[in-house]
């Protein structure tokens, strides 16, 4: 039951050509999948940079995630809203409050005497 197999191994020709030197760096800086491929996360990231509008997603051909997202961001737009409204209005509401305490600390004093 045993088979002899032969393993085939080819080694690189040692050619310093100009030429193969040029297509090793390419194949370097590209990762071996060419100009697009290599500048497409870029571009992707560089879209998605835009707020809003999720147009990274959209270049990745995920619209659905996009719509999803936009969909999504309205409900924490206005949570946004409302907590600076809420923040400024407790500061307002911290000022009132404590103006009328001293409003009626100063007239309870001046109705005793």
């Amino acid at each position: 039951m045993s088979e002899n197999g032969e393993i085939v191994v080819q080694l690189p020709t040692e050619s310093d050509s100009r030429g193969n030197v040029l297509k090793l760096i390419w194949l370097q800086l590209t990762s071996g999948i060419g100009l697009w491929g290599s500048f497409k996360p870029i571009i992707a990231v560089l879209l998605s940079l835009i707020p809003l509008v999720f147009l990274g997603q959209h270049f990745n051909r995920e619209h659905q995630k996009a719509f999803d997202w936009s969909l999504l961001q309205v409900p924490l737009i206005f949570t946004v809203f409302f907590w600076i409204g809420l923040y400024f209005w407790s500061i307002f509401d911290a000022w009132l409050i404590a103006t009328n305490t001293v409003k009626d600390a100063h007239n309870e004093k001046f109705l005793d005497d």
